[in-house]
Protein backbone atom coordinates (compact mmCIF):
# COMPACT_ATOMS: atom_id res chain seq x y z
CA UNK A 1 0.00 0.00 0.00
CA UNK A 2 2.75 2.43 0.96
CA UNK A 3 4.63 1.77 -2.32
CA UNK A 4 1.44 2.38 -4.29
CA UNK A 5 0.87 5.76 -2.63
CA UNK A 6 4.46 6.81 -3.27
CA UNK A 7 4.23 5.67 -6.89
CA UNK A 8 0.93 7.53 -7.35
CA UNK A 9 2.43 10.66 -5.78
CA UNK A 10 5.47 10.45 -8.08
CA UNK A 11 3.33 9.96 -11.18
CA UNK A 12 1.00 12.86 -10.37
CA UNK A 13 3.87 15.26 -9.67
CA UNK A 14 5.97 14.15 -12.64
CA UNK A 15 6.55 17.13 -14.88
CA UNK A 16 5.73 19.66 -12.15
CA UNK A 17 9.35 20.10 -11.30
CA UNK A 18 11.83 21.26 -13.87
CA UNK A 19 15.58 20.96 -13.46
CA UNK A 20 17.39 24.15 -12.64
CA UNK A 21 19.26 25.44 -15.67
CA UNK A 22 21.76 28.19 -15.14
CA UNK A 23 21.36 30.97 -17.64
CA UNK A 24 24.46 31.58 -19.64
CA UNK A 25 24.90 35.14 -20.67
CA UNK A 26 27.07 36.00 -23.58
CA UNK A 27 30.10 37.95 -22.47
CA UNK A 28 30.19 41.41 -24.01
CA UNK A 29 33.62 42.67 -24.97
CA UNK A 30 34.60 46.24 -25.96
CA UNK A 31 35.19 45.08 -29.55
CA UNK A 32 33.66 42.31 -31.65
CA UNK A 33 35.47 38.96 -31.42
CA UNK A 34 35.93 36.55 -34.32
CA UNK A 35 37.74 33.29 -33.71
CA UNK A 36 40.18 31.66 -36.09
CA UNK A 37 37.43 30.00 -38.16
CA UNK A 38 35.21 33.12 -38.37
CA UNK A 39 35.36 36.37 -40.35
CA UNK A 40 33.38 39.60 -40.06
CA UNK A 41 31.00 40.32 -42.93
CA UNK A 42 32.35 43.87 -43.25
CA UNK A 43 35.59 44.94 -44.95
CA UNK A 44 38.35 45.97 -42.55
CA UNK A 45 41.89 47.27 -42.32
CA UNK A 46 44.39 45.49 -40.07
CA UNK A 47 45.86 47.54 -37.23
CA UNK A 48 48.16 45.30 -35.20
CA UNK A 49 48.77 41.69 -34.15
CA UNK A 50 48.13 41.31 -30.42
CA UNK A 51 49.30 38.64 -28.01
CA UNK A 52 48.92 37.72 -24.36
CA UNK A 53 51.06 34.97 -22.93
CA UNK A 54 52.12 33.69 -19.58
CA UNK A 55 52.66 30.75 -17.31
CA UNK A 56 50.88 29.77 -14.11
CA UNK A 57 51.61 26.96 -11.64
CA UNK A 58 49.45 23.83 -11.79
CA UNK A 59 46.58 23.80 -9.30
CA UNK A 60 46.05 20.98 -6.81
CA UNK A 61 43.01 19.95 -8.85
CA UNK A 62 45.15 19.50 -11.95
CA UNK A 63 47.82 17.33 -10.38
CA UNK A 64 46.09 15.02 -7.91
CA UNK A 65 48.18 12.02 -6.76
CA UNK A 66 51.14 13.25 -8.84
CA UNK A 67 49.18 12.61 -12.05
CA UNK A 68 47.98 15.14 -14.59
CA UNK A 69 44.21 15.15 -14.18
CA UNK A 70 43.33 18.20 -16.27
CA UNK A 71 45.23 20.63 -18.46
CA UNK A 72 45.02 24.19 -19.63
CA UNK A 73 43.00 27.04 -18.21
CA UNK A 74 39.36 27.02 -17.25
CA UNK A 75 36.70 29.11 -19.02
CA UNK A 76 36.95 31.99 -16.54
CA UNK A 77 40.69 32.26 -17.11
CA UNK A 78 40.19 32.17 -20.89
CA UNK A 79 37.51 34.88 -20.69
CA UNK A 80 39.85 37.02 -18.61
CA UNK A 81 42.59 36.63 -21.24
CA UNK A 82 40.15 37.52 -24.02
CA UNK A 83 38.98 40.55 -22.03
CA UNK A 84 42.56 41.77 -21.72
CA UNK A 85 43.18 41.20 -25.43
CA UNK A 86 40.01 43.07 -26.46
CA UNK A 87 40.93 45.99 -24.17
CA UNK A 88 44.29 46.24 -25.94
CA UNK A 89 42.47 46.27 -29.28
CA UNK A 90 40.06 48.97 -28.10
CA UNK A 91 42.97 51.16 -26.97
CA UNK A 92 44.33 50.95 -30.54
CA UNK A 93 41.00 52.17 -31.90
CA UNK A 94 39.95 48.75 -33.23
CA UNK A 95 36.37 47.76 -33.98
CA UNK A 96 37.04 44.04 -33.86
CA UNK A 97 39.54 41.33 -33.03
CA UNK A 98 39.84 38.65 -35.73
CA UNK A 99 41.64 35.30 -36.02
CA UNK A 100 41.62 34.85 -32.24
CA UNK A 101 43.53 31.72 -31.21
CA UNK A 102 44.18 30.16 -27.83
CA UNK A 103 47.02 27.69 -27.33
CA UNK A 104 48.50 26.16 -24.22
CA UNK A 105 51.14 23.75 -23.03
CA UNK A 106 51.51 21.85 -19.80
CA UNK A 107 54.70 20.87 -18.04
CA UNK A 108 55.15 18.91 -14.81
CA UNK A 109 54.75 22.10 -12.77
CA UNK A 110 52.92 24.72 -14.82
CA UNK A 111 50.46 25.68 -17.55
CA UNK A 112 51.69 28.00 -20.26
CA UNK A 113 49.24 29.82 -22.48
CA UNK A 114 49.07 32.23 -25.39
CA UNK A 115 46.12 34.05 -26.92
CA UNK A 116 46.56 35.96 -30.16
CA UNK A 117 44.38 38.03 -32.44
CA UNK A 118 44.50 40.73 -35.09
CA UNK A 119 43.05 44.12 -34.13
CA UNK A 120 41.15 45.59 -37.10
CA UNK A 121 39.19 48.72 -37.92
CA UNK A 122 36.12 48.47 -40.14
CA UNK A 123 36.22 50.47 -43.35
CA UNK A 124 33.75 53.31 -43.48
CA UNK A 125 30.87 53.15 -45.96
CA UNK A 126 32.29 55.91 -48.17
CA UNK A 127 35.69 54.14 -48.28
CA UNK A 128 34.05 50.93 -49.49
CA UNK A 129 31.92 52.60 -52.18
CA UNK A 130 34.85 54.70 -53.42
CA UNK A 131 37.04 51.64 -53.79
CA UNK A 132 34.31 49.73 -55.62
CA UNK A 133 33.77 52.54 -58.18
Amino acid sequence: MKKGVILLLLLTTWGCFKPVAYLQTKVRYPVEVFYDNQRPDRPFDPLEDLEIKGEVPLTDRQSADRRMVSRGNDMQQKELMLSRLTLQAKKLGADALVAVRYTYYTSATSNGYMMTGLAVRYKKEHEVTTIEK
